[in-house]
């Protein structure tokens, strides 16, 4: 078997979350509403943004792209889930566990990369405001957002290939609740440090370069703002950059702990609980710190909710 590529296992059976019958429904519960949460949060931002002019400049236009990252991150995982939780079919083809994985890595490096354009962003705007429209063109804003979503693709594609070209020929039992780089490569009965070690140099590099992107665009905005001399400025300033770095902080923790370090210091039940905040949670999370934060974005929503409203009583 020695230096062969066999694949032996034709599906693989995902743990899910809970066993106990009175337990799972609950949880079928919770997870349905924070989906529909997620759902609801984000296609509002999304439609806000869309249909208020007064957002069409790039900081929104970044973050609606963020709030679709939001929609499709939790659409990978969290319906194969509530299955499971409701008719216990743990069961998940071979194909159908690698395109999982693939696009879960996809949207999460996505998410990385667009985070520290809109660091970038934000940086432009504050520390260079008479030039930011120059520099910040629909052109250039479009040319950035396609480059996180390629970056993403290529990144995931990687990560996907050293995963899945690896022998799997004993258990088929992935210790998650769906299918990850850590659990599915603690199957492989071949060698999987070379797979490990280009998935560590790689997701190391690309995080650490895109937070030190992030890094370095707050300090010099953090010093631009204690320059300026109004204080409502420095207010509506720090005000729009604490969202960012709020769910700068909730994304980038969660991510790089789960993803850049050696499989030996993997740990199933801390896995599945911190899995939960990139990838449930903090999607969710997300339309309601920058809604909470942000006056324009509150006023747009406030604005759409109202029309619908409205809209559903003419109907009535």
């Amino acid at each position: 078997m020695k230096g062969a590529n066999i694949t032996i296992v034709s599906k693989f059976i995902l743990v899910g979350l809970s066993d106990l019958p009175e337990v799972r429904f609950p949880l079928f519960l919770l997870f349905a509403l924070i989906y529909a949460a997620t759902l609801a949060g984000n296609i509002t931002i999304l439609v806000a943004i869309a249909t208020d002019l007064r957002l069409h400049n790039p900081m929104y236009f970044f973050l609606s792209n963020l709030s679709l990252l939001d929609i499709l991150c939790p659409t990978i995982t969290v319906p194969k889930m509530l299955d499971m939780l409701l008719s216990e079919n743990k069961e998940i083809s071979f194909v159908g566990c690698m395109l999982q994985l693939y696009f879960l890595i996809d949207v999460l490096g996505t998410e990385i990369f667009l985070l520290a354009v809109m660091a970038y962003d934000r940086y432009i705007a504050i520390c260079q405001p008479l030039q930011y429209m120059a520099i910040m063109s629909r052109r250039i804003c479009v040319q950035m957002a396609a480059g996180t979503w390629i970056s993403g693709f290529l990144n995931a594609l990687l990560h996907t290939s050293f995963t899945f070209t690896l022998s799997f020929c004993g258990s088929n039992e992935v210790n998650q609740y769906f299918c990850d780089i850590s659990p599915v490569m603690a199957l492989s009965c071949s060698s999987t440090y070379t797979s490990e070690m280009v998935i560590l140099v790689v997701a190391g590099v690309l995080g650490s370069s895109a937070f030190v992107i992030t890094l370095v665009s707050y300090v010099y905005i953090v010093f631009a703002i204690l320059r300026m001399n109004s204080a409502p400025g420095r207010h509506k300033a720090f005000s729009t950059c604490a969202s960012h770095l709020t769910v700068v902080g909730l994304f980038y923790g969660t991510t790089i702990f789960t993803y850049v370090r050696p499989s030996s210091r993997y740990s199933p039940n801390q896995d599945r609980v911190i899995s939960m905040f990139y990838g449930i949670v903090t999607p969710m999370l997300n339309p309601m710190i920058y809604s909470l934060r942000n006056k324009e974005v509150k006023r747009a929503l406030i604005r759409v909710v109202s029309q619908e409203r409205f809209t559903g009583r003419r109907e009535d």
